[in-house]
This record gives C-alpha cells, structure tokens and sequence, in this order.
C-alpha cells in the first residue's frame, strides 16, 4: 500500500537520510545458503546489518539524526537512552561529528554495550530498567545541560536513517526480481520495520513488512492484531533485551497500522537456533534480538507467504556466554 499521507516520516526524508549517509554509512548485502533454504522451505535472502558500523543498523539512525540536526544546536551536544545499540549508533555519529555525547542505559545491559559505548566516547549514565522511568531521566539530563534528545525509535529522522535499510532491501530484491515475498524485520519500537516499509511501499510495493518479536514481548503484534496500540507487563526480562520496549512508538504504529502485515512472534529456544545456524551456514555473529527474524522464518514457515523471504539480521552485539549458550544448541 502508498499512497499520501500525514505521517512524521516520508519517503522523502529517507532519501534525504540515504544522501546524508552516504560515505559514512556501511551498505550490507542480501546473503543466501543452501542450508537455510532447506531448513525454511523456501529461499531466504538475509541483510545483515549485524555487520554495519557499531554492530547494528542502528548507526542509520544515529548519523540521520545527528547530522539533520543545525551545526549550533548540535555543537551543543545529544543524548539517547538505550539498552545499547542505539546507544552506539548515536555514540558514534557524536563522535564523528565532534560533539559532545550522553548516555542513559539500563544497569543490567549487555556489558560489551556499556563498554563499547563508553568507549566511543559517551558519558554512560545507568538506571534501573524496572523501577526508573527512561523518558523522565533522558528529558530531565537534556534540560538540565541543553542536550538534544535523540529517541530510539520515536523520533522522524531516526526512522529516516532506518528507512536506508528499505532502499537497500528493495533496490537489491529489484534487481533479483524478488516479487512476492514477506521482508521479516527484527521489532521492537518500530523503527526499523516502520522506516523499511515505508521505503519499500514506494520502491518495491509487492514486498511485504511484518514485525517480529519474542514472545511475551510482541505488543506490535498484539496492538497490530487489534488496530490500536497494546503494552508490555513491566518487569519482565527476555535474551532479546535489545528490542524489548513497553508498547509500539506513536510515530511507528500509525505506519505499522497502515503498511505492514501481521506480526510474528518466536520463543528463546527459537531464538538461539537461529543465532547458531547464522553462525554456520553464514559465518554471522547475530545477537538474540537481531535473530528474531530469521527464527521466524526456520522455525514458523506455515505462517509465511510466498516462495522466498527476505530477513534482517539486525545486530550483533552479544555477551560472549549468550553467544556460546546459542552455539550448544548445535548437534
């Protein structure tokens, strides 16, 4: 579906995120493999953004929002909250662009994200993902110092820069003569199934975006059932820790609503097959959350339309012991 519409985001601004990115941005290919081709019963093109700079796509959408930003307002410096890979991303465009960098991220994220974050030259600033309220703390800091709040998924040049993964996807799937197929996207606020579907639904509108989540986690799926926005239960703790968020952005659902088709949700077990077979068929490290897609399509084909898919695998940044408890899956 296209057509005109009043959303935050248009087409336009993700061409114009694509003009901004490029030089800076790191252009992922689709992979293939005989093995997964079997194991999913049709063929699947793969995007890996796992290898994009930061270790996942979210470095788009950090250098979107960065660089879209007036050279006095961002001099004065950013800040985003995070689990991690938004984190990076933003990090990382902060630092390239020399400008100051602060960080709110949960206490119990992945310690290669914390670290990694700090040392792209962030100020960390941890909070309690239970009991503290993330939006309060961010917008109390940016106040506080004059920083511009970069949001993670919520925010229309965020989903612009994530948008450039649709361009690739759809430019790529064109030029293979991919027609009809479902594009599963890795979800968790929205931002990177919302940017992909609305780039596809102009360059290559017989692909189809569906969000995938954990499950216990799939409040897109849910809200997307019901045509209105449901929540997660708080408190819950998952392995996808990098897509699990409260509810669906309320810039992202309104374009979920309109383009995308139903979501999918996966199990942990699902979820570690996945990240074991990108390890051996496609020398990947993908991490939980970045391997919710390709669990969907090995693990529920019956719940997939079309002769071929096109899966994104959209980060990388796993702790060393998750990575080896996937592997253990392997025979």
């Amino acid at each position: 579906m296209s057509g005109p519409t009043t959303e935050s985001c248009t087409i336009g601004m993700i061409r114009a995120a694509a003009a901004r990115l490029d030089g800076h941005v790191r252009p992922t290919p689709l992979l293939t493999s005989p093995f997964l081709d079997e194991i999913a019963g049709r063929r699947v093109f793969v995007k890996p953004e796992c290898l994009q700079h930061t270790g996942s796509f979210k470095f788009r959408g950090g250098w979107s929002a960065v660089s879209a930003l007036d050279p006095t307002t961002r001099a004065r410096g950013v800040i985003a909250y995070s689990s991690g890979n938004h984190a990076q991303g933003v990090a990382l465009a902060a630092q390239r662009h020399g400008v100051p960098c602060v960080i709110t991220m949960p206490a119990d994220a992945p310690q290669l994200k914390i670290a990694n974050t700090r040392a792209l030259g962030a100020e960390v600033i941890l909070y309690n993902r239970t009991t503290d309220d993330r939006d309060a703390l961010g917008a109390s800091v940016a106040e506080e110092r004059g920083l511009t709040l970069i949001k993670p998924f919520d925010d229309p040049q965020v989903i612009a820069g994530q948008g450039t993964t649709g361009l690739e996807i759809a430019r790529d799937a064109n030029a293979l003569g991919l027609r009809d197929a479902d594009i599963l996207v890795c979800c968790g606020g929205g931002g990177l199934s919302s940017g992909i579907a609305l780039a596809c639904a102009t360059e290559a509108p017989t692909l189809r975006v569906r969000p995938v989540e954990p499950d216990g986690f799939d409040d897109v799926k849910r809200s997307l059932a019901a045509g209105e926005i449901r929540s997660n239960p708080p408190g819950a703790a998952s392995i996808c820790d990098a897509i699990v968020t409260p509810r669906p952005g309320d810039l992202t659902f309104p374009i979920l609503k309109r383009l995308c088709g139903p979501g999918l949700s996966v199990t942990e077990a699902e979820v570690l097959h996945a990240m074991a077979q990108a390890f051996l068929r496609l020398k990947l490290v993908v991490e939980p959350g970045g391997a919710v897609a390709l669990a969907a399509a090995l693990s529920r084909p019956d719940e997939i339309t079309g002769d071929a898919v096109i899966v994104t695998l959209s980060g990388g940044n796993v702790d060393p012991a998750v990575f080896a408890r996937a592997l253990s899956t392997l025979p």
